[in-house]
């Protein structure tokens, strides 16, 4: 039993009083190789990452609450690598009393830094709970403010009402429509 104790302490002494020897050499070997360069460092962070993906999920949580499901049938960067572009865009938005509405549409962007969603060509947003359906070619979220904009002509059709106008904002929080040039409502 005592021979152990003394090997156990004799063999971390060993290696302190021949450290002088065999230090250089093991720290030599563990050196990382090449250098750094600055201008190579700076070169890699400017440069875009290029990508084109199949099948993309985009989530997007508030308080933690998940707020959007936004797919897409193809994905790719747009002008920078903060730019998402999509094609064949369907999404989900879950408000906070848990009521789902859907949109899809052809095309559209997410850029990043400003979380900013675009939505072009054939959009369609489906309210079930209500009945209700909006149609336009573009289509705007600021999930900042939580604000739809499309400024270019909708059509609103409910199951007593069809609304036309030129332009519409929509107030998520307060479920608060605003429309204009040119309303035309029909009962």
């Amino acid at each position: 039993m005592r021979n152990s104790r003394t090997l156990l302490w004799l063999l971390p002494l060993l290696l302190l009083l021949t450290a002088p020897l065999w230090r250089p050499a093991v720290a030599d070997f563990l050196r990382p190789r090449g250098g750094y360069d600055d201008t190579v460092a700076a070169a890699y962070r400017k440069k875009d990452q290029k990508f084109v993906m199949d099948a993309i999920t985009i989530t997007l949580s508030s308080n933690g609450r998940l707020e959007w499901v936004i797919r897409a049938e193809r994905a790719f960067t747009g002008d920078s690598d903060r730019e998402i572009g999509m094609q064949e865009v369907d999404a989900v938005y879950t408000s906070a009393d848990r009521e789902e509405t859907r949109i899809s549409s052809n095309r559209g962007t997410y850029f990043l830094d400003e979380r900013h969603l675009v939505l072009k060509e054939n959009v369609v947003i489906r309210k079930p709970a209500a009945g209700e359906a909006i149609y336009t070619d573009l289509l705007h979220y600021y999930d900042a403010n939580k604000m739809v904009v499309s400024p270019v002509p909708v059509d609103i059709k409910g199951p007593n009402f069809s609304i036309q106008a030129g332009r519409m904002d929509y107030d998520l929080t307060t479920d608060g429509y605003d429309l204009g040039n040119r309303v035309k409502v029909d009962f």
